[in-house]
């Protein structure tokens, strides 16, 4: 522990440690006993026998509704996923434009979007595609309600991750000349990616677990809904929805190792090609690196 941490952390003392003990002891207690109350009403319905678990052995339970309805999960899931991070992209950036007839109606669309549950938007996106193109597959319904909500959530995550970043950034590449587009695209948007990558990664999370509400009211038949099939046919409910949330930890935490794969190889990326942390503090520095330029910071070269 550094001397600035100790500072601000008082160590317990003997008294302390004791009581600390004791209530880790009785917190184990607790727990266990809740454990045990737990298995034992769940084995004294039957819950827990062979039979229950046997149809995901056998695999016809995974053949006949599992997979298919984590197929269309997946489908659900890639595709909103897909529009909406552009989507969101755009409608964040041009809440950031100084042109007012870009930057209101962005804001609009966005606070409108946002405020309506994704229930809704998956129901009313459902029966228009229904009566505009006569389509009875609930997964356009589904995809669209899904990059409505998700979309105007990410273009807030993009607008916040933009304007986390130094002022001195914005400076700088106006200093060296870049257009505001160039700015964009080559200054700001590289850096705030890195930012912004955990807040993205939860918001995809949320759209994979939120693609088992278009089973719910528009029948789409996804895992969840799959899922509860397979529970009517083999008449285990239980088994059946361990396995499903078993399946969507597996999908979350390989969408996590993802970013976090992504986040370490852009930081080592940008540091390798001369980015802040190379090229000091000085934000004309690192504008000018970011775009391929030679900073002159000699004394009576100002670029202003």
């Amino acid at each position: 522990m550094s001397s600035a941490t100790a500072v601000l952390y008082d160590h317990p003392g003997p008294k302390a440690r004791r009581r600390y003990f004791v209530l880790t002891i009785v917190f184990v207690v607790l727990l266990a006993a809740a454990v045990w109350y737990l298995i034992d009403a769940l084995n004294s319905k039957g819950q827990l026998t062979a039979d229950k678990w046997k149809p995901f052995v056998t695999g016809q339970a995974w053949t006949t509704y599992l997979l298919p309805g984590l197929w269309v999960t997946l489908q659900t899931a890639f595709w909103s996923v897909l529009i909406a991070l552009p989507t969101g992209a755009l409608l964040g950036i041009g809440r950031l434009s100084d042109h007012v007839w870009i930057r209101v109606p962005c804001a609009i669309i966005v606070e409108f979007f946002r405020a309506i549950p994704v229930l809704i938007l998956m129901v009313f996106a459902y029966v228009f595609t229904i009566a505009s193109f006569d389509v009875s597959n609930p997964m356009p319904g589904a995809i669209i309600g899904l990059v409505l909500y998700n979309g105007s959530v990410l273009a807030e995550v993009f607008r916040a991750g933009i304007l986390s970043l130094p002022k001195g950034q914005t400076e700088a590449s106006l200093a060296i000349g870049l257009t505001k587009t160039q700015m964009m695209t080559q200054i700001l948007l590289p850096q705030a990616l890195t930012v912004m990558l955990p807040s993205i990664v939860s918001q995809l999370v949320v759209v994979v677990k939120d693609t088992a509400l278009a089973g719910i009211l528009i029948q789409l038949e996804e895992l969840r809904r799959a899922g509860a099939v397979a529970a009517a046919a083999y008449r285990n409910l239980l088994p059946t929805y361990v396995i499903i949330a078993a399946i969507y930890l597996v999908i979350n935490l390989l969408l996590t190792w993802l970013a976090q794969y992504l986040e370490k190889r852009a930081r080592t990326k940008r540091a390798g090609r001369g980015g802040p942390a190379d090229v000091g503090l000085d934000p004309i520095a690192i504008g000018a690196q970011a775009v391929g330029m030679q900073p002159n910071l000699s004394k009576g070269n100002n670029p202003s």
